[in-house]
């Protein structure tokens, strides 16, 4: 495992299907992490930015899930970036898990093989 400075924190909603496999793959593999419940806890503005930025806020909103399908056209009509991070923050829901914060970077979504490049294992 890469040396790292800061301890790595999985964001997300505890009871996720894709969030117990990323639990579960870094329990296994990674060492300690700490865990933040969005559903609970709520997001930061500005981590919630950065992951926009890092990412693009096509690749954060989660259009597929129930809380983004449930709204009405008028609020799905010409989304931007900002109008997207005011969705995500009034609905954390809305945002794509895991978010895996490494501090020099983030994952989003869990795919085995990504994690094992960003702690320098084999697959």
């Amino acid at each position: 495992m890469s040396e790292r400075t800061t301890t790595p924190t999985l964001y997300g909603i505890k009871a996720c299907d894709t969030m117990k496999k990323a639990r579960t793959w870094l329990d296994a593999h990674a060492g300690p992490y700490k865990f933040h419940d969005y559903k609970v806890l709520g997001i930061d503005r500005d981590n919630l930015t950065r992951w926009c930025h890092e990412h693009g806020w096509q690749t954060v909103l989660n259009r597929a899930g129930t809380t983004f399908r449930k709204l009405t056209d008028e609020q799905k009509a010409d989304l931007n970036e900002a109008k997207a991070i005011e969705l995500m923050f009034a609905q954390p829901s809305m945002i794509k898990r895991p978010v895996l914060d490494l501090g020099n970077k983030t994952l989003v979504g869990f795919k085995p093989e990504f994690y094992a490049a960003a702690f320098g294992e084999p697959e």
